[in-house]
Parts: C-alpha cells; sequence; structure tokens
C-alpha cells in the first residue's frame, strides 16, 4: 500500500479530529457535514482513535513507511491521535459546567433540598457498557409501552410510548420528551433515550411523542401536538404509574423550541383548540439546544438565512409581513414572570443552533421569572451531543438528574399547602 496513500488516508483522519475542534459554524452548504463529523468525532473520541490505529498499523505494515510521505502521515496520525486524546479531556469539562449551572440557578445547597429518597434513586449507577457500546438505547430494566396515541386521527404523527421501571410503583413524576429534527423529520424512538431510560430507572415514568411535520403541517399545528400530548398524560398517565399533577418536558433542537413553548404557553386557548379546558402546565422545562427566535431580532444567529428557511418550510409566511405571528412562535418573546424552573442546555460549539441566542434566552427568562432559570453551555459539545450514550451524554443526564430531583422534592414537600388533594390540584 503506497505511502501516498496513507498521506491522504492520515490527511483525512486529521480533518475529522480538527473539525470536532473548529466546526463550520456559518450556515451553507458545509455545515450539515461538518456538523455530523464534529458530532460523531467528538462525542466517540475513542472509537475514532481506536480506528485510527488500527488503519495506521494495516498501513505500516503494508509498506506505508517506505518512503518520506509515509513518514509524514504517522506524524499527521500522531497529532491526531493526541487532538482525539483531547476532545475526552474537553468531554469531562461538562461535568463542572452543569454542576455551576445548578448552583448558580438553584443555590449553593440546591442538593441538600433533593429528598433523601429521590436522592437515591438518581445516583442509581449507570448500566455498565453504554461507553463502549453508545448506540445501545435499551435497558432491560426499562419497559416501553407503545401503541398508544394523544390523537388517533393523526396516525403515527399522534403516536406516543411510554417508558417506565418494570419495578415502578404509583404517583411516579413524569417527563416528556418531544424529539427534533428542524420540524420536517425525526420520530419519538430516535431522541433523548439516554435521559428517558436513564430517568426511567430512576422511577420516572417517560413520554416520547410524535407531532406533526412541516412542510405538510404548519405553526401552530406543531405546538398543538404537544400540548395534546400533554393533555393525553393529564387524563391518562396514571395508568402507567405516573402522576398526572407532576410533568416535566424536555426536547432537542426543534423539541427544544416547542417544549419550551409549550411551558410558556401554558392553558393558553389558541393553542388548544378543542380541549382548551386541560390544563398543559408543566413543572418544569428542560430544552436542549433549542432555536428561541424566529426572528433573529438580537442578530444573535450566525446568519439571517434560517427565516428563508421557516418561511418556506414551517410558517409558511413573510417574516416581514407577519412579524407578530414569527414573534409568538419565539420563545424569546413568551416569557413572562409565571414560567416554570427552566434549565437550559445548550453546546459551545453547537453550528445548527446558535448558542449566543439561547445564552440571552436564559438571561431574560432568568431576569423576568419568579422561577429559577439554569443554563449550561456544555464545552465542546455540538448539536444532538445526546442523542446516544458517551462520556459528556453520561454528565449531562446526570446533572439534569439533579434539576429533576430538586424539582420533584420542592413540587412534593409544597403539595399539602396546595389547594384542594394533591392528586387532584393543577400545576402552577
Amino acid at each position: 500500500m503506497s505511502p501516498e496513500i496513507f498521506l491522504v488516508a492520515a490527511l483525512v483522519g486529521a480533518w475529522f479530529t480538527f473539525n470536532a475542534y473548529v466546526p463550520i459554524r456559518t450556515l451553507g452548504p458545509l455545515v450539515v457535514p461538518s456538523f455530523f463529523a464534529g458530532w460523531l468525532t467528538s462525542e466517540l473520541a475513542m472509537h475514532h482513535l481506536a480506528w485510527q490505529l488500527l488503519a495506521t498499523g494495516v498501513f505500516v505494515l503494508a509498506g506505508a513507511l517506505d518512503a518520506w510521505p509515509g513518514w509524514v502521515g504517522l506524524g499527521v496520525c500522531i497529532a491526531s491521535w493526541a487532538g482525539l486524546w483531547g476532545l475526552t479531556l474537553y468531554a469531562d469539562r461538562a461535568s463542572g459546567a452543569v454542576e455551576a449551572a445548578l448552583v448558580e440557578g438553584l443555590g449553593p445547597g440546591y442538593r441538600d433540598s433533593i429528598a433523601p429518597d429521590v436522592a437515591k434513586a438518581i445516583e442509581k449507577p449507570l448500566r455498565p457498557g453504554r461507553k463502549m457500546v453508545p448506540f445501545l438505547l435499551f435497558d432491560p430494566e426499562v419497559s416501553r409501552t407503545g401503541g398508544l396515541y394523544h390523537t388517533p386521527e393523526l396516525g403515527a404523527h399522534g403516536a406516543l410510548d411510554v417508558y417506565g421501571s418494570r419495578n415502578a410503583g404509583e404517583h411516579a413524576p413524569v417527563l416528556l420528551q418531544i424529539h427534533g429534527g428542524a420540524w420536517m423529520i425525526g420520530e419519538k424512538r430516535q431522541q433523548g433515550l439516554p435521559l428517558m431510560l436513564q430517568a426511567a430507572r430512576a422511577g420516572w415514568v417517560c413520554v416520547a411523542s410524535n407531532y406533526r411535520l412541516s412542510p405538510a403541517a404548519t405553526f401552530p399545528d406543531h405546538l398543538v401536538d404537544v400540548k395534546r400530548a400533554i393533555a393525553w398524560i393529564r387524563t391518562n398517565i396514571a395508568e402507567y404509574g405516573g402522576d398526572p399533577d407532576l410533568i416535566c418536558i424536555t426536547g432537542g433542537s426543534a423539541g427544544g423550541h416547542l417544549s419550551s413553548l409549550a411551558a410558556l404557553t401554558a392553558n393558553d386557548p389558541e393553542y388548544q383548540p378543542g380541549f382548551s379546558e386541560v390544563d398543559t402546565s408543566v413543572s418544569a422545562c428542560v430544552p436542549f439546544y433549542g432555536v428561541y427566535d424566529f426572528t433573529n431580532s438580537r442578530g444573535k444567529q450566525a446568519t439571517d438565512s434560517q427565516h428563508k428557511f421557516l418561511e418556506k418550510i414551517v410558517m409558511k409566511s413573510s417574516r416581514a409581513e407577519h412579524r407578530k405571528d414569527w414573534e409568538k412562535a419565539s420563545p424569546l418573546f413568551r416569557i413572562h414572570p409565571g414560567a416554570p424552573p427552566f434549565f437550559v442546555i445548550h453546546g459551545s460549539l453547537d453550528g445548527l443552533a446558535s448558542p449566543a441566542e439561547a445564552r440571552l434566552f436564559a438571561s431574560l427568562l432568568r431576569a423576568t421569572a419568579h422561577e429559577p432559570v439554569c443554563y449550561a453551555e456544555i464545552p465542546g459539545a455540538q448539536h444532538a451531543f445526546e442523542v446516544f450514550h458517551s462520556k459528556r451524554t453520561t454528565q449531562v443526564v446526570r446533572g439534569v438528574e439533579r434539576f429533576l430531583g430538586w424539582v420533584v422534592s420542592r413540587k412534593r414537600s409544597q403539595a399539602p399547602r396546595l389547594s384542594g388533594a394533591a392528586t387532584t390540584s393543577r400545576t402552577t
């Protein structure tokens, strides 16, 4: 095998490593391939290191070092390996970023506010082998019930799944997961599984829901369907061991946008056609790498080209001519004092959704809302970083567990002081 081919292969491997540190962050034809390459490399750095070492060994045995290009290629490989090792150290910084966010938002003694039984549940060890087999997205301790529908007439777009511990009791807190996919692709079983599986092991009942997708759907169809999922939980989740008065919502990317918007527009009849009497409030929201301002009013997005996609595919209206509608579709413009607790999570290297916009959203929310707001910007993380198991995913999931544990403990401690019986009170 020629030294020249080895050099080319080494340069390709080194580009993957370099791109994980410096991904393309300006929307254009290269941003998507840069995202996929950087996403898989940064989250699976040790896997990349293993295949690069194996490939290098094959090349060397085949005579790649018989000429100077091969030695140059070996030097490039060594630099790439050092970079990959650095990525694993970079991932270790997630834990500190998450903990700092929780301390800032909830206070230094927030862990003392978590009830002992809740703390014990969320400290349950992770199932071994997840880092070695990152796409093993199931757990024998967790059951999944499918074939359920929040809106049967929508078919697959109205479907949902319920995840729970096989040894679950009753009145478990509920976590609703909303998938992403640019409001036009994606499905309930494709995202959020590391968090849902771990939460289910800790005693939560988790619901993953579909919704109508663009271009067939036009906003606010997506949001209406998310609220239909909340309404279904209110009515039906007790059958699966869940507490209908303790619902938290999460989601990534478009799901981060929709989960935030659902949390900020609770009980708004405009988005509850035919079910305006149902309480659609939630106890907390954890949006991952969401889009928070369709209008880009503060210029926080890398370019202002996203509105062309939204005009054509999602909103199907002109941003200039229908600005009020676009503002209503933007969580940044729906902030109000009564917002529930938020834990906003975003990757520092996200090239698809702006970290600066997420930072601004959390800052404005914190300045207005009466409830706590936490913001964690995860060092080195790109879009969709927690879709599968990785070192970074584990650390962030653990932090989310602590946040949700705090929410549950406070909610339950306040229950006796709420008007009416705890099992029938509405979430505020």
